[in-house]
């Protein structure tokens, strides 16, 4: 299972981005999608989950400003992001939980990252 992620990019303090990533591939079902991300000389922090059954939760940080959504009949993820400040600038990836299946009788759960895409805040 592949993750494409996109919708990153330069935007000023108070501005705001949408982060799309569509899973693809031989997708059962995808449990949980969520963003992280990374910034230099940190660890990688999770910054916003959903479930399938459409439950979110969102790191302190980012509640209020962030929005995590998903479209389960396209296997893709959203987080718009709102307010944006400069401390919010890192890496953002794309993962997504679930079961794949080979076409026949075999399934095998995944746990698959994006390739990761820019956010700069500039104040």
């Amino acid at each position: 299972v592949q993750l494409q992620a996109s919708g990153g990019g330069l935007v000023q303090a108070g501005g705001s981005l949408r982060l799309s990533c569509a899973a693809s591939g031989r997708i059962f079902s995808i449990s949980s999608m969520d963003w992280y991300r990374q910034s230099p000389g940190k660890q990688r922090e999770l910054v916003a989950t959903i479930t399938s059954g459409g439950v979110t939760k969102y790191a302190d940080s980012v509640k209020g400003r962030f929005t995590i959504s998903r479209d389960n009949a396209k296997n893709t993820v959203h987080l718009q992001m709102n307010s944006l400040r400069p401390e919010d600038t890192a890496v953002y990836y794309c993962n997504a939980d679930g079961t794949s299946y080979d076409g026949t009788f075999y399934f095998t759960p995944f746990n698959s990252w994006g390739q990761g895409t820019q956010v700069t805040v500039s104040s």
